[in-house]
């Protein structure tokens, strides 16, 4: 049997948040394109209940769904090819076995079938009639491997790379703060644990800047979705905390770079009235990476709504959130 497998990028896991309103999305597409099945990898994080969700399975629409942050930052590509390939083998096998067979001896067989992808995972019986077998992660163990999972989704160290303006705005306060005697003197002044705070406040003040300008809170006051909330507002603070972070160590290593190779040894001395050394370069690239760093949140603030988020998510949360306020309205 020869297997033609096209491969296409499509935004149906933003339509619903749950994997059988993804199924079913597939499934349109899958007899659109007239193919014998389709298999959904997603930045999406599924749930039910406390439970991360990992894949849902349906033979009868002929469809797979695999969550890629519940399968966790660590050899997720062996995961989630080892896991395309068991749901392949068990949807096809069915189809081809089981032909006619209908109901709850189908159901039973498709979740023998599937049962061996659940190693670390547990095989939960679906509610849904479109959803024949669902795997599910352990409550603690799974969900911190999807937080883990939605990290490395959104690539929290490539954040402020992707916002124009907030480069443009720590590099100009960078270079400013580094050639400002002022700026010298007070690095030489401040004691290590001061400059080690200030650094902690600039990244945490920054963090929440970016937070409460660019609407990035998640509100769900309603019990079904508290803990979805809980779990998307704490990837959402690790994803700019770390981002920030990397930000901070690059203006860091720039400006201690720069500061040895512009600033005269003797201007800086002067200025301070002692002799400049390698420490005192240290003092004056940690307090230059402190004011950078706030001033690229400054220049963050400008960004639209939109471009911040499309730095900060590998999925699109917005538009589940919009999902929620067209329910609300209807409702």
């Amino acid at each position: 049997m020869r297997w033609e497998i096209p491969v296409v990028t499509d935004e149906l896991a933003a339509r619903g948040g749950a994997g059988t309103e993804v199924i079913d999305a597939a499934h349109e597409r899958v007899l659109g394109e007239d193919w014998h099945l389709g298999v959904v990898l997603t930045d999406l994080p599924l749930r039910i209940g406390r439970r991360p969700v990992v894949a849902d399975a349906s033979a009868t629409h002929g469809v797979a769904v695999v969550s890629l942050p519940a399968l966790g930052a660590v050899q997720m590509r062996r995961r989630a090819r080892d896991a395309v390939v068991r749901l392949v083998d068990g949807l096809v096998g069915e189809s081809l076995e089981l032909g006619g067979l209908e109901g709850g001896e189908r159901r039973q067989r498709v979740r023998r079938r599937l049962h061996e992808i659940a190693r670390a995972e547990r095989t939960l019986r679906p509610d849904d009639d479109d959803v024949d077998v669902r795997l599910v992660a352990a409550v603690v163990r799974g969900n911190a491997r999807l937080l883990a999972g939605m990290l490395r989704a959104n690539r929290p160290w490539r954040l402020i790379a992707r916002l124009s303006r907030a480069l443009a705005a720590a590099g100009a306060a960078g270079v400013f703060a580094l050639l400002t005697a002022e700026v010298w003197d007070l690095a030489a002044a401040l004691s290590p644990w001061r400059l080690g705070a200030l650094s902690v406040i600039s990244m945490a003040a920054v963090v929440v800047f970016l937070i409460l300008v660019h609407g990035l809170w998640r509100r769900r006051p309603a019990a079904a979705g508290r803990e979805q909330a809980i779990l998307f507002n704490v990837a959402t603070t690790l994803t700019l905390t770390i981002g920030v972070a990397s930000l901070y160590c690059a203006l860091f290593v720039i400006a201690l770079g720069v500061g040895e190779l512009m600033l005269d040894h003797r201007v800086v001395s002067g200025s301070i009235g002692a002799p400049a050394s390698f420490a005192t370069y240290l003092k004056i690239a940690w307090i230059t990476s402190s004011l950078a760093t706030v001033a690229g949140a400054l220049g963050a603030g400008l960004e639209s709504d939109a471009a911040v988020r499309e730095a900060a998510y590998g999925y699109r949360p917005e538009r589940e959130t919009e999902r929620e306020r067209e329910t609300e309205q209807t409702g």
